[in-house]
């Protein structure tokens, strides 16, 4: 892994992560008859600090695909799964609470995880697989559990629901990641034209518009510590899914790497579940009216 790459990378997750707070802070206040729409987006671009969030958030969109552009996907998004710790910064900063035992066992298992897996691993890149039923069923799987989601979710909007929206969002975002790649490939190889004359980067606009409402209508209906962990842990897994599944990344399969691989895995979401539960990360709204609003109409 180069130094440029870790850069990219890390610079990403920063600016995902602040984006994200300021885009939940504004996106609670939406009226619940906006959720699933694409009217949410409409409303929330009169909010100053939903256009500073969507701001930083395309940045680190733009460092993430400068990165996946010098790395394998299967070593960005570990990293940028980091941005969950650039959330908590800032949330910390604005509630005053110490990290305390939770906070700091939630920071070192998801950096000990992502660098486990990374060092373990040791992802490379390799040849694309050329089977189109390989590539569209990955797509598929990934597709089709978003949609089962998002679903269940529309039933459930003050339960699970949110951290349901959240995770196919992160599922869409992984597959974004991985279709931003190729889409790089496509205008390194075949220039502008290349590019345009794929499928690829349109889906990337459709992906990423889509995650979009999904995880604003998830910021809109529940707290940030109920949405921002699911959407952190699904989109590393979903990366790395499509990375190996049709980018051609390769990973060590040996018994001992794959043990430390799984172990790195599970660091990284327990760590991102310790940090989103933290109390320093925002509770949403409270009381009598935040309850009426999150009745079903």
């Amino acid at each position: 892994m180069s130094v440029l790459v870790l850069v990219l990378s890390v610079g990403a997750a920063c600016c995902l992560g602040f984006g994200f707070v300021l885009q939940q802070d504004a996106a609670r206040r939406a009226p619940l008859s906006d959720f699933l729409s694409f009217r949410l987006l409409l409303d929330l671009m009169r909010v100053p600090s939903w256009l500073a969030g969507i701001g930083l958030m395309v940045c680190g969109m733009v460092l993430g695909a400068l990165a996946l552009g010098q790395g394998e996907v299967s070593v960005v998004e570990p990293l940028l799964a980091t941005n969950l710790l650039f959330a908590m910064a800032l949330s910390r900063r604005r509630t005053g609470q110490r990290l305390g035992r939770q906070g700091w066992a939630g920071l070192w298992l998801l950096a000990s995880g992502v660098a486990a897996f990374l060092l373990a691993g040791e992802p490379r890149g390799g040849r694309a697989v050329t089977d189109p039923l390989r590539h569209w069923l990955v797509i598929g799987v990934v597709v089709g559990i978003a949609l089962l989601l998002t679903a269940i979710a529309r039933r459930s909007r003050v339960g699970a629901g949110p951290a349901l929206l959240a995770v196919a969002a992160g599922l869409l975002y992984g597959l974004q990641d991985a279709l931003t790649r190729v889409s790089g490939q496509r205008l390194s190889s075949g220039g502008l034209a290349g590019m345009l004359t794929g499928w690829q980067p349109y889906a990337v606009v459709v992906l990423g518009v889509t995650g979009l409402v999904l995880v604003q209508s998830a910021f809109e209906t529940a707290p940030l510590r109920r949405s921002l962990p699911a959407l952190t842990a699904a989109q590393p897994l979903a990366g790395i899914a499509c990375g190996v599944g049709f980018l051609g990344d390769r990973l060590r399969t040996d018994t001992g790497a794959l043990a430390w691989e799984a172990a790195g895995l599970a660091a990284v979401v327990v760590g991102i579940v310790l940090l989103g539960l933290h109390p320093a990360m925002p509770d949403g709204p409270l009381g009598r009216h935040h309850a009426q609003r999150l009745q079903p109409r």
